[in-house]
């Protein structure tokens, strides 16, 4: 019913950048919310930064000043750019929506597969 394309992980020295992408394809009527989540080894899964329908955002603590998030509506995707990375930042992301799908316009909650971001020297 809902699909997702994650791209952009991959290994990176610390202080490096990367951009994640998450298009969302499918049945679609709408999307509220869009974000980004991430788990590391043996943790619990938190959310790293999350964009509403209009525009605001929410950042986690550690990252904020180091990622932005942003959202191209027209093409249902979500971005992460992750600036000054550290072996902390070390985790598999993955990207969630909240939206509208046909044909009953049911609300769901929807995880992409996840895309691993390693930050090693």
């Amino acid at each position: 019913q809902v699909q997702s394309v994650e791209s952009g992980g991959g290994l990176v020295q610390p202080g490096g950048s990367l951009r994640l992408s998450c298009v969302v394809s499918g049945r679609i009527v709408s999307i509220y919310t869009m974000a980004w989540y991430r788990q590391a080894p043996g943790k619990e899964r938190e959310l790293v930064a999350r964009i509403r329908s209009g525009g605001s955002t929410d950042y986690k603590d550690s990252v904020q000043g180091r990622f932005t998030i942003s959202r191209d509506n027209a093409k249902n995707t979500v971005y992460l750019q992750m600036n000054s990375l550290t072996p902390e930042d070390t985790a598999v992301y993955y990207c969630y929506a909240y939206l509208i799908v046909a044909p009953q316009n049911s609300a769901m909650y929807y995880w992409g597969k996840g895309t691993l971001v390693t930050v090693s020297s």
